[in-house]
């Protein structure tokens, strides 16, 4: 088969891939948006349940602390299902073409969330409700699992090489859409009455997700196919194996991918779910309070719609690796004066640390990653090794970082030091990373080959 591929290469055409349809461009970028809104408004809504609500809703007989560590786990669960759906998608995304993908994610994503909001807790349904839940949130997972991957190779596959770094961390700004929208929410919704937030409040935030999913699916049923994907199509080179090609021809690359996220969606977990958690903890300074972490996630992702665009725009002038080099050098240096800084009782503080660790450390590793992820990779399999890249990062940092650190927390009195070297190391893996990372800013996305 990869002499076949060989043997039907396409040849780089710069200046068919300078000729932009700006009409698809914007139908692309928005459609991408929207789909990373609902998905990070889901990601917010659960894991800010996960750290303050669910443990009495479905896993009261467990203790506060036992019930904490079992909603970390179910929320990790999601994370272990995407590597999955990211091999099923990005075989379909690569064999069959990228649009029919972001249809099928954002409906499972969708209707598994707001499935959530209908759920019997322990105290209707006995352990029902944590199966049930158990259950959704693999769904979530599976769909999850190839929508950033969709929405980052769709939006590098049609934007200008030349300002490609600028469109494709254009969609992410739809993650702190979703983060405005699922952290404004539980800020609001953290302030009503304990009896009436546990009774039926805490289903309206997932509830509230089936508008994001019809505004997604219209504007993805108007979408056209990549003009990469029709090259592709064009002279047969769609791959009958995306995952067996990836796997003989691209290992490097996606262990370089993984080994970049590892910093990036590792710290961004530690400050917008593992943080809120510890900050309401029993015993901590701020203990019982459930509005301040959603409040300082409402004001981080504010700063951070901007600086996902600036810093992907900065790495086309610049270069991804470079941009990419020293956002996980900061985000390792700010690591153990940031978790110190929150144990000191200052509201304000607090904010300013998260507005920090997630503004300018997490997005000065996003904002190049949206283009260098689609750019490491041949076209034929483009969109399984950017969904594997994703994925495997995500359970190995993202998915088990609540879990972990909960547990962490708990062997240690709640120590503001074991989150602080967790987020250092974290971030450490990635800074090595880029010294084993191609550059790959403007590079030719219709080549098979990989960079």
């Amino acid at each position: 088969m990869s002499q076949h591929l060989k043997r039907r290469t396409v040849a780089p055409n710069p200046a068919a891939d300078a000729v932009v349809d700006p009409d698809q461009l914007r139908r692309a970028t928005l459609a991408s948006s929207v789909g990373s809104a609902l998905e990070y408004y889901d990601f917010y809504i659960y894991g800010l349940a996960s750290a303050l609500i669910f443990s009495p809703l479905f896993f009261s007989p467990l203790g506060p602390t036992g019930g904490l560590i079992a909603a970390f786990a179910t929320y990790g669960v999601g994370f272990a299902a995407r590597p999955f759906g990211g091999l099923i998608f990005g075989y379909i995304g690569d064999k069959f073409g990228r649009k029919s993908v972001l249809l099928l994610t954002i409906s499972m994503m969708g209707a598994a969330s707001f499935a959530i909001g209908l759920l019997p807790t322990y105290s209707q349904a006995g352990m029902l409700g944590a199966i049930l839940l158990v259950v959704l949130r693999i769904i979530q997972g599976l769909g999850a699992g190839a929508e950033q991957a969709g929405a980052t190779t769709l939006i590098s596959e049609v934007a200008p090489p030349r300002r490609r770094g600028f469109f494709a961390a254009l969609p992410f700004v739809g993650i702190q859409i979703g983060t405005l929208l699922g952290a404004g929410t539980f800020a609001l919704i953290a302030l009503a009455n304990k009896d009436v937030l546990e009774g039926w409040l805490w289903r309206v935030p997932f509830l509230a997700s089936f508008v994001l999913i019809g505004v997604a699916i219209f504007i993805r049923l108007r979408l056209k196919e990549t003009p990469v994907f029709q090259e592709l199509e064009k002279h047969k080179n769609v791959t009958r194996n995306p995952i067996g090609h990836l796997w003989k021809t691209s290992k490097k690359n996606v262990l370089i991918g993984i080994g970049l996220r590892m910093g990036e969606n590792g710290n961004s977990t530690i400050y917008s779910t593992l943080l809120v958690g510890f900050l309401a903890s029993a015993g901590g300074v701020f203990e019982g309070n459930k509005f301040i972490g959603p409040t300082g996630l409402l004001i981080a992702a504010g700063f951070s719609a901007v600086m996902v665009v600036t810093f992907g725009a900065l790495s086309d002038r610049i270069g991804r690796v470079k941009v990419y080099r020293y956002g996980a050098l900061f985000q390792a240096l700010f690591a153990l004066p940031a978790f110190y800084l929150v144990t000191l009782g200052n509201v304000t503080l607090v904010w300013v640390v998260m507005s920090i660790g997630i503004a300018l450390g997490v997005q000065s590793m996003l904002g190049p990653q949206c283009a260098l992820l689609p750019e490491l990779f041949g076209s034929s399999h483009r969109f399984t090794g950017v969904a594997m890249s994703r994925e495997l990062s995500a359970v190995m940092a993202g998915g088990i970082a609540p879990f972990v650190g909960a547990l962490l927390l708990g062997m240690t009195g709640n120590s503001w030091l074991v989150l602080g070297i967790y987020s250092l190391v974290l971030a450490t893996i990635s800074f090595i990373a880029t010294f084993f990372t191609p550059e790959t800013a403007g590079r030719d996305l219709m080549s098979i080959e990989n960079a």
